[in-house]
């Protein structure tokens, strides 16, 4: 056995055993959120493990044993045999549109995990694995994941930081949402701005499906969804064409960047939201980093390598090889208009 220094061992178990803790923590977090268990710790908390299993529906021992667990975690505070969430807990666990909830981040866990077979095949053949194909519901998680970032950013933040696009969106403007998903997205921008039209492409029909009936749930009238690729969708002079956390994913992003611009007005603008990274590995060994990078080995690379080209951006990208992308398609100005931990928002005209 090699040499080894017993300190940075000692730290480096310890990180791994806090990562475990994590990992098994997953399917326990899905439980309490489907089961109603830290709704109701926010609702009525504090309370006894019994008064909560009552509250929620539940047999009394394994709330006690979810209870100790989350209490372990710091997922829950426990004082004097009663359990509550505190109000930062809540903005995590229970607070459907904080914009730190991050249940959904759980949900992509466990499907990634799920998926792990079909990439792991990809990993020998260097072949993908396609959108629809992943493992369990994993458009429904991943909608799931970026809907507080959308509901406390995009209408408040990320529109008002491109030039002049609010004021026609206010007046009336044509919009397409490219690679829009369940239409989370969409429906918000259709909601603020009552007097444009909206029209959400993506090539998933079951997220079509998702989106057109989420529209219909909100009476949402302004907006329509369509099964269409970003290299082909239908339809042009859109004053503001929109993709959110998908240029990454496109097997060949350079030739939607094409299509975008051939299908926006000559004044028109392309708001590209992707995940937070630097240019270089280097600028990315953090929490966000690690996040994002496992993400993109088991989702947006495999994804990408199963369409056209299979460029394979990958989740961190990075500006600076982003802007290459929205330039080679004939944009001549990129720049980054805002941002968030998770987030970059670039303008491209």
């Amino acid at each position: 056995m090699a040499l080894f220094d017993e300190t940075k061992l000692n730290e480096l178990v310890g990180r791994v055993l806090g990562d475990l803790g994590g990992a098994v923590s997953v399917p326990l977090v899905r439980i309490g959120d489907t089961l109603g268990l830290y709704d109701a710790l926010n609702r009525i908390g504090p309370v006894t493990a019994d008064d909560l299993a009552a509250a929620a529906g539940c047999a009394p021992r394994y709330v006690r044993e979810w209870l100790a667990a989350q209490s372990a975690s710091g997922y829950v505070h426990h004082e004097q045999g009663r359990f509550s969430l505190t109000p930062e807990q809540a903005l995590v666990f229970a607070e459907t549109d904080s914009p730190v909830n991050l249940i959904g981040a759980f949900d992509t866990a466990a499907a990634m995990v799920e998926n792990q077979p079909k990439v792991q095949s990809a990993f020998k053949t260097g072949k993908g694995v396609a959108w629809g194909d992943q493992a369990g519901c994993m458009f429904c998680a991943v909608a799931r994941l970026f809907r507080p970032g959308y509901v406390n950013a995009l209408v408040q933040e990320w529109l008002p930081a491109l030039d002049g696009v609010v004021d026609r969106l206010k007046t009336g403007a044509k919009v397409a949402d490219v690679g829009c998903g369940h239409g989370l997205s969409t429906i918000l921008m259709a909601q603020a701005f009552p007097r444009s039209r909206f029209t959400g492409y993506d090539f998933h029909p079951a997220s079509i499906a998702a989106a057109t009936a989420h529209a219909r749930a909100h009476a949402v009238t302004n907006v329509n969804f369509e099964i269409g690729k970003a290299q082909d969708f239908t339809g042009r002079d859109f004053d503001l064409v929109t993709c959110f956390d998908c240029l990454h994913d496109m097997g060949d992003p350079e030739a939607a960047a094409a299509h975008i611009r051939q299908a926006l007005k000559g004044d028109g603008t392309w708001m590209v939201v992707e995940p937070m990274a630097g240019d270089a590995l280097e600028d990315n060994i953090n929490p966000v980093g690690r996040l994002y990078y496992s993400a993109s080995t088991m989702i947006c690379v495999p994804t990408s390598l199963a369409q056209e080209t299979g460029l394979a951006l990958g989740a961190q990208a990075g500006e600076k090889r982003l802007a290459e992308v929205i330039r080679s398609g004939g944009f001549t100005k990129v720049r980054r208009a805002a941002q968030t931990p998770l987030n970059m928002v670039l303008e491209a005209t």
